[in-house]
C-alpha cells in the first residue's frame, strides 16, 4: 500500500509564503535569497501578504523578475483602499516583470484593521468584490473601462494596457456562500486560509464550481492556504503557532470557516507534526477538491524546521 507522501507526489503544486527573516539587512534582498532557496527545494511558487510596510504586488514583480523558474503571487492584497485602476497597473507591471509567472490574490479585508489604519468603512463587501473584478478585468484585459457602479467608478482617460503583463489571473479570498458566488462567477479561483478538508470539500468547492460560467477563459483554481510545521518538537511548535494564530479567531470570516470546520482554534487547523503526518494531513486537502497548496507560517518552529518543511514539500510537489 502506497504512503501518504507517495501517494500525495506530485498531484498538486504546493508553493510557500515568504516574509524577510529577523535581522535582515534588506527585506528585498533577503526574500530574493529564500525564493531561490524554495525554487531550488522543487517549491513551485512564493506568495506574498499585503502588509503594513512593503508592497506585495511590487515584490512579487520584483522577485519574479530576479528569480527565474517559480511562480509569484499575493495573498492577499484587500481591495478596500485601493483603487482597480491602481492595482491593475501593478499587477500587469508585475506580471511583465516575472514573465508571465505572477498571479494576483485579493481579500474584502479585515473591517476593524481597515478602520483603524485608513479611517475607511465598507458597509457593503460583497457589492464591492462584485464591481470591483468586472472594473480590474476590464482595466487588465481590454485596457480601459468605462465603469460606473454604487461602489466603484473608474474611466482612465488613457489605455492602461502594459504590455507582457495583460492575463492576470484573479484569486480571491472568499469563504462566504455570497463572495464565493461572485468569486466564481468573476475571479479565475479562490485562495481560502483557515479552510479545512471538511469545509472546502462539501462548501467552497461546490459553490466556486456551480457559480463558474458555462465557458471559462482559465480552469478553476482552489489555492488553499495550510500553516504546516515538519518537526520533532510537536507540542512545543503548536503551543507557539496557539498563541501566533489566535489573532485570526476574532475576525468574523475566519471564525465562521472556523465553526464550519468544527474548529474551536485557528492552531486546531494546523499541521504540526513528522513528515508522515503532515503528508497526510495534506492529503486530505487535496482529496477535498485543491488544486494547489499554499503552505504557510513555516517559519514558527525555526530555520531548521523551515528547511525540513520546504525540502518535504518540494518533494511532494515534485
Amino acid at each position: 500500500m502506497a504512503t501518504d507522501r507517495e501517494a500525495l507526489n506530485g498531484r498538486v503544486p504546493i508553493g510557500v509564503a515568504v516574509g524577510a527573516r529577523d535581522g535582515a539587512s534588506n527585506d528585498v534582498t533577503d526574500v530574493i535569497e529564500q525564493t531561490r532557496v524554495a525554487r531550488d527545494l522543487g517549491l513551485r511558487a512564493v506568495w506574498f501578504a499585503q502588509r503594513f510596510d512593503w508592497d506585495a504586488v511590487g515584490l512579487a514583480g520584483v522577485v519574479g523578475h530576479a528569480v527565474e523558474g517559480i511562480g509569484v503571487g499575493t495573498s492577499v492584497v484587500p481591495i478596500n483602499p485601493r483603487h482597480p485602476m491602481v492595482v491593475g497597473n501593478q499587477a500587469q507591471t508585475a506580471q511583465a516583470a516575472s514573465g508571465g509567472r505572477f498571479r494576483l490574490g485579493l481579500g474584502l479585508g479585515a473591517p476593524a484593521l481597515e478602520s483603524a489604519a485608513f479611517g475607511i468603512t465598507e458597509d457593503k463587501p460583497v457589492l464591492r468584490l462584485r464591481e470591483y473584478l468586472v472594473a480590474l478585468r476590464e482595466l487588465i484585459e481590454s485596457g480601459g473601462t468605462d465603469f460606473a457602479g454604487e461602489r466603484v467608478r473608474a474611466h482612465p482617460p488613457m489605455p492602461t494596457t502594459v504590455r507582457g503583463g495583460n492575463e492576470v489571473p484573479l484569486l480571491v479570498a472568499a469563504m462566504g456562500p455570497q463572495a464565493l458566488r461572485v468569486t466564481g462567477e468573476l475571479a479565475d479561483g479562490a485562495i481560502p486560509y483557515l479552510a479545512g478538508p471538511r469545509t472546502l470539500g462539501s462548501f467552497i468547492v461546490p459553490r466556486l464550481e456551480r457559480a463558474r460560467p458555462q465557458r471559462p477563459v482559465r480552469p478553476l483554481q482552489v489555492v488553499a492556504g495550510v500553516a504546516v510545521v515538519v518537526t520533532d518538537r510537536a507540542e512545543e511548535v503548536r503551543a507557539h503557532a496557539a498563541q501566533t494564530m489566535a489573532f485570526y479567531e476574532s475576525i468574523p470570516s475566519y471564525r465562521t470557516v472556523l465553526d464550519r470546520e468544527g474548529a474551536r482554534h485557528a492552531v486546531d487547523l494546523a499541521l504540526i507534526g513528522d513528515e508522515e503526518y503532515v503528508a497526510r494531513g495534506l492529503r486530505d486537502y487535496v482529496e477535498a477538491g485543491v488544486t494547489e497548496l499554499l503552505v504557510v507560517q513555516t517559519d514558527l518552529g525555526g530555520p531548521e524546521d523551515q528547511r525540513r518543511t520546504w525540502r518535504l514539500l518540494g518533494e511532494l510537489s515534485a
